[in-house]
């Protein structure tokens, strides 16, 4: 049997990859999935689930309803993506991780099938996940989307929900230009005869979910119009508000399809995200003097959240350790940083990193002031180094920034 790591390595090398390598590796229907779905023998009908999309809060709206669900005694599947560390944390029951033994014999009894038919690398791990949450007999499985929704691999289930989070400008690209575009490729993940949770009302996309859902007769709720009392959650930064709302008038919906969700769980569900299922890199502080704060958030919408959230903390200096991706629009993103910040910028080991200098040359024209370093690594030792106790380092612009220093 080949050796964990080396599977995961033809995971990644033979196939394209979007978030490693971009563009080439969109796929533009969900026909290799269909395939795939049938080769396996239909994994996705075996168990029930909930479909996430959304530009900015997916994944945590993910892990709050996983860890409820698991408060509430139910084995509970998880699926998203990217992951940090490990290939595995994309695919997890009741918060842990599917082991090796169970990733290796998926690739192995399944190569030749996914060589010939060239699957992607996404495409490949929605497939082992929908096999592994059948196997294991999932109560319910909570699965996040990649990108969009329309022709995401994942959107070969019928959900017992659909969620959409929020529509920001993000994968452009892909997606489309603007926001009713985009809302058109998450609506996408809307099923006919299954209610829709709607997380944020926005006047450009709000007509657009209504229209889908109104022809696929599926139930639109927006989780604005629900008042719920002050729920408190692990997962720290003020824009996990939103989020909660959202978890919420979700949790009131599955409640009305017979779901046992007692209050008790939800408290305990929310209150222990990250003990639950083992969720990092959102307003993550790994230490206290100086204080350090991850945050994954790598679009204007989730960093203008962030930005707002660092300027209430009390610090002498604030340094930041800024690495992104070579699609982002720097012009949207790059304005959003205090300029009395001391820069640290470094180029995120990925094929996709941006190279540091086009960074630094970028960021000069904001005024923001720093040095190039060689690694991400690198980038935050020296920040270590120059910051006082009363200082506080953020590290952030990606997830693959992120990722290197946890």
């Amino acid at each position: 049997m080949k050796a964990y790591k080396e599977t995961v390595d033809w995971m990644f090398q033979q196939l394209p990859m979007y978030q490693r390598v971009g563009k080439t590796a969109f796929k533009k229907d969900l026909s290799n999935t269909l395939e795939l779905a049938e080769h396996l023998d239909h994994p996705e009908n075996k168990f029930k689930s909930i479909h996430v999309a959304g530009t900015n809060g997916k994944g945590s709206v993910s892990h709050m309803l996983a860890s409820i669900f698991q408060s509430a005694g139910y084995k509970t599947g998880l699926y998203t993506s990217p992951h940090l560390k490990d290939f595995r944390e994309r695919i997890r029951i009741n918060g842990k991780l599917i082991s090796e033994g169970d990733v290796v014999p998926f690739i192995e009894e399944n190569q030749n099938f996914l060589e010939q038919n060239k699957l992607s690398f996404f495409e490949m791990s929605v497939g082992m996940a929908f096999d592994y949450f059948a196997k294991q007999e999932v109560d319910i499985a909570i699965i996040e989307t990649g990108m969009g929704g329309r022709l995401d691999s994942t959107n070969i289930i019928i959900p017992e929900l659909s969620i959409i989070t929020n529509i920001g400008l993000d994968h452009t690209a892909f997606l489309g230009e603007n926001l009713s575009e985009i809302a058109g490729e998450k609506a996408g993940i809307i099923k006919a005869n299954i209610p829709v949770v709607i997380g944020e009302r926005q006047t450009e996309t709000e007509a657009v979910f209504k229209n889908v859902s109104e022809k696929l007769n599926s139930r639109i709720l927006f989780a604005e119009d629900f008042k719920f009392q002050q729920y408190y959650t692990d997962l720290k930064g003020d824009y996990q508000k939103k989020n909660i709302r959202t978890v919420l008038a979700s949790v009131e919906v599955l409640k009305g399809a017979d779901w046992d969700i007692s209050e008790e769980a939800i408290i305990n569900g929310l209150t222990s995200v990250k003990l639950h299922t083992g969720l990092q890199g959102r307003w993550d502080v790994i230490r206290e003097k100086p204080k350090v704060i991850c945050d994954t958030a790598h679009n204007a919408e989730g960093l203008k959240l962030v930005m707002n959230q660092l300027k209430k903390e009390k610090f002498q200096q604030l340094h930041i350790v800024l690495g992104v991706v070579n699609d982002k629009d720097l012009s949207k993103v790059l304005p959003l940083f205090p300029d009395s910040a001391k820069f640290y910028f470094a180029q995120p080991n990925v094929p996709r990193g941006l190279e540091v200098d086009i960074l630094q040359a970028e960021a000069a024209k904001y005024s923001l002031e720093g040095n190039i370093y060689m690694s991400v690594l690198e980038a935050f030792r020296a920040a270590e180094e120059e910051a006082l106790d009363e200082d506080l380092i953020f590290v952030g612009g990606s997830n693959f920034t992120v990722a290197e220093v946890l």
